[in-house]
Order: structure tokens, then sequence, then C-alpha cells
């Protein structure tokens, strides 16, 4: 359904985006990520037709995007970070007005805007003004604004930035049923478990260029670690020995937690403790589990901070 092939975009002679290129077929959700500053805000602007790339293309459903009035950029809905409300208007008319700039009018459009309101959980507040909502009712409007023309791909730019834990379950539900109605969706965000939790595949993009796209689970396995082991330490532990022990492939010690990454956490445990047994600290708890995406992305990002 969205086809982006070799995406390049400059500004002031820097370049931003860089043969950027992914797909993203009907029924399936997949993950863009990246640090401040990759090119993700640019990339989004170039498929929403928003930013004319300067090489390269993008393709809805095997068709290129023309000029500002091309009708095929009505299949696409963009949910921005920045939420795109009127705060004066209820719920109701918001979504009668984005209905209108799509094209939508009469009963259609009322029966568009009662399906999403019944989505995104909004029927009884459907007659409250905007700026009386939540921050979390909020992301689910501006979701539902993405929504009200029936789009074949969803682009959704951070959609549960500063919402609460209900709102945003219901928003990874809502991801979940447009999923299986067969959307195409692409889904921007800095929170590693929500892509584990929902993509069925991850691109991840540093400094205008795609250095990963694949299944979570391909992607994991270029890890050098298959389990992690975190143990919280009261006093004091030379972690340079550990490094020596079985299965043992990344050791780091800050602030009284230990992380040690193993090949296994059968192999590695037996070892580990009976050198923590001899050393001055007491455990106080101890986590074991997979490798995940988190550390994936700092693998391949860096751990530096970006602006």
């Amino acid at each position: 359904m969205l086809n982006v092939a070799g995406l390049r975009k400059s500004y002031g002679g820097r370049e931003v985006v860089s043969e950027v290129g992914f797909e993203v077929t009907r029924g399936q959700i997949v993950g863009l990520l990246g640090p401040n500053g990759a090119g993700k805000t640019t990339t989004v602007a170039m498929i929403c037709g928003l930013v004319v790339p300067d090489a390269g293309r993008v393709l809805i459903d095997g068709r290129t995007i023309g000029g500002d009035a091309d009708p095929t950029k009505k299949r696409i809905g963009l949910a921005p970070q920045e939420l795109a409300l009127y705060e004066d208007l209820s719920a109701q008319a918001n979504l009668m007005l984005f209905g209108s700039l799509y094209g939508l009018d009469g009963e259609h459009r009322a029966a568009r805007v009662a399906n999403v309101l019944k989505l995104v959980g909004l029927t009884d507040r459907a007659a409250d003004k905007v700026g009386q909502y939540s921050g979390g009712m909020k992301r689910r409007l501006n979701i539902a604004c993405a929504l009200v023309h029936e789009p074949d791909i969803v682009i959704l730019d951070e959609p549960t930035v500063g919402v609460d834990p209900q709102s945003r379950n219901a928003i990874f539900d809502n991801l979940v049923e447009l999923r299986a109605s067969g959307k195409a969706i692409l889904y921007t965000t800095h929170y590693m478990e929500e892509a584990e939790r929902l993509c069925d595949r991850i691109v991840i993009v540093d400094k205008g260029r795609v250095i990963a796209n694949d299944s979570l689970g391909a992607l994991l396995t270029r890890l050098p670690v298959a389990a992690v082991i975190e143990i919280d330490l009261d006093g004091s532990v030379d972690a340079a020995p550990i490094r020596n022990l079985p299965g043992v492939r990344e050791v780091n010690a800050t602030n009284g937690r230990l992380t040690v990454g193993a090949m296994s956490v059968s192999e590695t445990a037996p070892a580990l403790f009976d050198y923590l047994a001899r050393q001055p600290c007491t455990i106080r708890h101890v986590s074991t589990g997979r490798a995940n995406l988190e550390q994936l992305f700092l693998s391949l990002t860096g751990r530096q901070l970006r602006d």
C-alpha cells in the first residue's frame, strides 16, 4: 500500500534524509524509530506530500503523489504529534470540519463522525468543547480526525505523548482494530515497548539513513546477547572480573545496578552469584529477561545525547 524508495532531502546544504526506503502493506503496523534529528519528521512530511523530496519516490498503492490537489492524498490519514484541533469547538464539530475538508457531506459525513467517535470512545463527550478535554482525550480525538475520511494509510506521529495509561491502552486497542480492518499503519514513537508490542516490522533511522528494517525477532538476532540479568546492589562490586565469567558478553554497573548481558541465564547465573557472594555487597533485587528493542536501538544508534 505504501512504498517509499530512495528519499533524499537537504536543507541549507545539510542532508537530513538520505536514501530512505521501506514498505507498509495492508493489515500491517510498521514502526519508524530514530533518535531526535534522525530524519523521521522530514520523512513523514515527504510521505504526506507536505515536503517535496530532492530525490526518491512515494507510491500509494502503486501511484505517485502529485501536487497539492492530488486526490491520492485522500488515501492518507495523518495524526501529527502537535495536536491539530480547534479547542473552542466540540469534538463533533471538529470532526465535521475535517470531514468537509476531505470532501465528505450529508449523511455519509455524519455517519463517519459517529463511527470514529465510537472507535476512540468519545461518543458521550461529543458535544463538549475540546478545550475541556484531558490530554488523553485530545490525543484520541486527534486520531479520530485522521480517520474520519476512511484512509487506507494511517500515519501516527508520537500518538501517546503525555497520555494516561488508560488512554494509552485505548489507543493501542484502536490500532489493533485498524490493523485487523486492513489499514496500513506507519507508527513513529520513542517508546520502545510500544513498538515491541504493536509493530509487525520496525524501521530504525539515524542520521537520515535506514540502519535497520525487519521484524523484531530478526532484528534482535543482531544483538551480541540473548538474555539480560539485572541486579540491584547495596555496596561496592568490582565489575571487571564479571566479563570473564561463562557466557558474559556485556557488563554495566551504574548507580547500584549491575546489568549483565549473556548468551544464557542458566550458563552465566551460577558463576555470577558465586562471584557476588564473595563481594562486599548485598543483593536487593534480581530480574532476568530477554534482550529487547531498547538495547538494540542503543546498540545501533549509540548512547550519546541528541538535540
